[in-house]
């Protein structure tokens, strides 16, 4: 799949065209609020705009129609703005036309879902905080909706902080006396039961492949944390057991890490399930250990793409800096020799084994990968209050999560072989 730039600049300048004034909402280090701004391009967009996306253009800057009501939009969520007049306009154009950036047509408000429990869990999701702040609008589903194939009504998924080999979270040392984690098993073998699956495990595995085919038909997949990891668990483990009895009943297979089929996998190959279940970790995937010890000081280094080559990356690193600070989470890198060489890697811990964020397609869909939990919270515990994002407005590493949900607006068509 590609998505087609729009470039204006000489038509509007040499044909004579009279241009009116746009409204410009400059994503630079100007900008006082990043994250509500991703939700100004979303309404404009909900009320049959277009929006340009300038890559590259002052942090990956926004640039429509000037309407009162989006004007006042901004005024009242604290989003800076600006007019711009016609020569402005082609001054823009021609920056545009002479460096390394592009304009990317925005033209319709993606339908978004988020894979998360009805139930309360002791942790929040960074990417419903970020629709929550911003104010864009999603529907919650479930194992019940994916199978029931729901996803279709929607264009963009995230998958919530999810343990989709069925070992919740791998959990069992440290919390398997807590209420949250029993109420979590109870909820989960119930659903399990109801739909007809053995095992919660079964359960997932299923879940996971329709996932798949929903990405296989067109969908976007945007993952963070342990839905990364265990996401592709689940799909290369498909015909053996890796869960113990103290999650399932039954004991794993001894040879489960013989029989992983990574053609399965869209991101990762080549790695090893962790199968001991005191054992805080799923696979040779993750790279928490070598995080940690680098500690709080750590730097993302994003990618720099060419705009007018590699449209599909640029959106997905725009910002206004190119080094996000180091989080960890349950899934906090992905292990370099464990990536698959079709992936595109947007951000890496340079000169370490650890990528942290990724992305690929999966036939006419695609798939995002950002390990960690959240952006602002080096290192969130279970239980620990949400982050506050009117706190962080500025905040880099939540634009990675908001450029995803403003990848799919964009206009695309089928490339021809």
């Amino acid at each position: 799949m590609r998505f087609v730039p729009r470039c204006m600049i000489v038509f509007c300048a040499l044909a004579g065209v009279l241009c009116a004034a746009k409204l410009l909402i400059p994503m630079d280090m100007t900008q006082t609020d990043h994250l509500q701004a991703y939700g100004i391009a979303y309404r404009a967009l909900e009320m049959g705009m277009s929006v340009e996306w300038l890559l590259n253009y002052r942090g990956g800057s926004f640039l429509m129609d000037r309407i009162k009501d989006v004007e006042k939009e901004c005024a009242l969520r604290g989003v800076t703005w600006s007019i711009v007049e016609p020569d402005e306009i082609v001054t823009i154009y021609t920056t545009i036309e002479q460096s390394n950036m592009e304009t990317v047509l925005l033209e319709k408000a993606p339908r978004i879902a988020v894979y998360i429990p009805e139930t309360f869990e002791p942790w929040d999701d960074a990417v419903t905080l970020a629709l929550e702040y911003a104010e864009i609008p999603y529907d919650q589903l479930w194992d019940e909706d994916v199978l029931q194939g729901r996803l279709m009504d929607y264009d963009w998924l995230h998958l919530h902080h999810e343990d989709f080999t069925g070992q919740y979270g791998k959990f069992y040392l440290s919390q398997r006396n807590e209420p949250w984690y029993q109420e979590e098993v109870r909820i989960n073998e119930a659903m399990a039961q109801r739909l007809g699956f053995h095992k919660v495990s079964h359960l997932k595995r299923a879940v996971a492949r329709m996932i798949k085919q929903y990405m296989e038909q067109g969908g976007f997949v945007f993952s963070m944390c342990s839905a990364c990891d265990t996401y592709e668990i689940a799909l290369a483990a498909y015909a053996t057991d890796i869960c113990h009895n103290l999650f399932d009943g039954d004991p794993f297979d001894p040879q489960a890490n013989q029989k992983l089929d990574f053609s399965e996998c869209l991101a990762f190959e080549n790695f090893q399930v962790i199968l001991d279940p005191l054992i805080y970790e799923h696979s040779t995937i993750d790279v928490t250990n070598e995080a940690s010890a680098r500690g709080p000081q750590t730097y993302i280094s994003l990618f720099d793409f060419s705009a007018k080559f590699d449209p599909v990356p640029t959106m997905l690193v725009q910002n206004h800096t190119s080094l996000v600070k180091e989080f960890l989470g349950q899934c906090c890198g992905f292990r370099r020799t464990t990536v698959k060489p079709s992936v595109v890697v947007l951000g890496e811990v340079y000169g370490t084994e650890e990528i942290k964020y990724l992305h690929g397609n999966c036939d006419k869909g695609t798939f995002t990968y950002l390990a960690g939990h959240d952006p602002e919270d080096y290192q969130h515990f279970v239980g620990d209050p949400p982050t506050d994002l009117r706190q962080y407005r500025n905040s880099p590493g939540y634009r990675l999560i908001l450029n995803n949900i403003l990848f799919p607006a964009a206009r695309k068509k089928e490339l021809k072989t």
